[in-house]
């Protein structure tokens, strides 16, 4: 699996839930980057076929290669975004597009506009001297290092899974149920068409701390509101096997279930003794 990591530091105190905000916001400065219509519409646009906001926004029945990446309640805006594969080769775009709504478009309700934040690519600040440098190579190989029998994992902003065609909304997710969201979601990314998870799925879930948390977006273009809410807290795991851990820190990466790109569907996988 290859990526590439954009991070942003703002030292604000954001909204609880930064998702549907970020989301707004980079969508529109993406769109003043990208779009070469004079009309500045996408619908019947000559240029759809190569225009990374149509892309990221607009096109239907398309999966995303890309995710935003944060936790709930930060006392200041830290955020990511991640783009897998191909998509990795728009950095320049999104990067100057993030630039541009911090600086140009701004945050919220009040588009508030910023001139003091940090931008990271793989942990690697580039802007330097307020202005972009970026590093000559920012495609990254995912790699595990360490195998672990026993784990916790935590899903740290809400997991919105289906079992049985219904959004779950208790504590009866199984691992099987996490892994092959998990296995599906990537063979999406890589391009690849449904495959059963050719290995046994092993480990014990020894205990279960889960509750149900509401989150929602407001849609201003659709005069909605969307409920995006899920599963939150922490299950224990114990004699996982090597294919099914595998799988679960792929899903650290790539996140898992539905609406990864307003952030939903953080995992976490931390060592047990």
């Amino acid at each position: 699996m290859k990526y590439t990591k954009i991070t942003i530091l703002l030292k604000t105190k954001p909204p609880y839930f930064i998702g549907s905000q970020i989301r707004g916001a980079f969508g529109y400065a993406l769109k003043k980057v990208s779009c070469i219509n004079p009309s500045f519409k996408c619908n019947g646009c000559f240029a759809t076929s190569n225009c990374l906001y149509y892309s990221f926004y607009e096109e239907k029945n398309v999966f995303h290669k890309f995710r935003l990446d944060f936790e709930l309640g930060k006392e200041y805006y830290d955020f990511s975004f991640y783009l897998f594969n191909d998509y990795i080769e728009k950095l320049p775009y999104v990067v100057s597009a993030l630039n541009m709504m911090l600086k140009q478009t701004g945050l919220g309700r009040d588009r508030v506009k910023f001139n003091e934040f940090d931008i990271f690519v793989n942990n690697e600040n580039i802007l330097v001297n307020n202005s972009i440098k970026l590093p000559t190579n920012y495609e990254k190989t995912f790699k595990i290092d360490k195998i672990c029998q026993n784990i916790s994992l935590e899903f740290v902003t809400p997991l919105r899974i289906k079992k049985q065609n219904r959004f779950l909304r208790d504590d009866s997710i199984e691992l099987k149920d996490i892994v092959n969201s998990i296995y599906q979601r990537q063979m999406k990314l890589l391009g690849k068409e449904f495959k059963k998870f050719p290995y046994e799925i092993k480990g014990d879930i020894v205990n279960k701390n889960l509750n149900y948390k509401e989150l929602t977006r407001k849609s201003n273009r659709q005069k909605t509101v969307m409920k995006l809410g899920g599963i939150v807290g922490e299950i224990t795991i114990k004699n996982i096997n090597k294919e099914s851990f595998e799988v679960l820190k792929v899903g650290e990466l790539i996140g898992v279930g539905k609406q990864t790109v307003f952030g939903l569907g953080k995992i976490r996988v931390k060592e047990l003794a």
